[in-house]
């Protein structure tokens, strides 16, 4: 069952209301910097209309400068998390658990961080609570590396060709690294250089012990970006959190192991 497009709001998103008849708990999910809206509709994890066989309204969310979301100034966690929070008030069906995997685990930790009344809880998906290592040396060299592509006329397709292959696990299936490499692909430039120079700047460590809310941590076995000793720590962090580690999965991992995935996420929110 493919989501239902809506525009007419704070974020582009694609809605899918819970198969029981009426408004089911409100679940957000929210996309990688190299992804959209899509990578949760059927051609991508399943994961919004899984939800509502379930009895969720979920939401699949353009974060700003992406699909069909307009774009912020300045671009940073902030706004993206800000603009969260304004479509969760309009959709009005209380606190909304927030699923974020990478970038958009980062914009769950930021909202919990600013609006904890907002939420019901966390579902943190191949995240981090900060990116790379302190210092704005590496971070200055993080972003001309990956830039390179670009500074070098590829574009985004070219970038997405060089980057995805790294991202997945061994004997990811063909069909997954087409589909994330298109989705990459489609990202205005202007938007993907914003979003990876706000991520550098995130940090959110000092955060973890204050939320109180529940929280699932997952990751993937071979995931290289927010890798399983990573995700361990931050588990250990947050009072009451879940972690599980996914094996056969790489930092894709709502794509790679979308039946385990969308299991998984299940069994924890249908718990609470």
């Amino acid at each position: 069952m493919s989501g239902r497009l809506v525009t007419a709001a704070a974020l582009a998103h694609l809605r899918w209301d819970s198969a029981l008849g009426r408004p089911g708990p409100l679940v957000v999910l929210l996309h990688g910097v190299g992804g959209g809206r899509g990578a949760w509709d059927d051609q991508g994890s399943g994961t919004g209309a899984a939800l509502a066989a379930a009895g969720f309204t979920a939401l699949a969310v353009d974060c700003p400068g992406y699909g069909l979301s307009a774009p912020i100034d300045p671009f940073d966690l902030a706004g993206m998390a800000g603009a969260v929070e304004r479509l969760i008030a309009e959709i009005d069906l209380g606190p909304a658990w927030l699923v974020g995997h990478s970038m958009g685990g980062m914009v769950a930790q930021e909202l919990a961080a600013r609006a904890p009344s907002a939420l019901a809880g966390l579902v943190l998906a191949s995240s981090s609570p900060a990116f790379g290592k302190p210092g704005g040396d590496w971070q200055r060299e993080f972003l001309q590396s990956r830039f390179a592509p670009l500074d070098a006329g590829l574009g985004m397709a070219g970038l997405a060709a060089q980057l995805v292959p790294a991202m997945l696990a061994p004997g990811a299936s063909a069909h997954v690294a087409a589909g994330a490499q298109a989705s990459m692909g489609q990202i205005p430039e202007a938007t993907y250089r914003a979003a990876v120079a706000a991520l550098v700047a995130f940090d959110r460590r000092v955060n973890l012990p204050l939320i109180a809310m529940p929280t699932l941590v997952i990751t993937g076995e071979h995931d290289r970006t927010a890798a399983p000793e990573v995700a361990r720590k931050m588990a250990e962090r947050i009072a009451g959190a879940r972690l599980q580690i996914v094996p056969g999965a790489g930092h894709l991992l709502p794509l790679e192991c979308a039946d385990v995935f969308n299991a998984a996420l299940l069994a924890f929110l249908l718990q609470r």
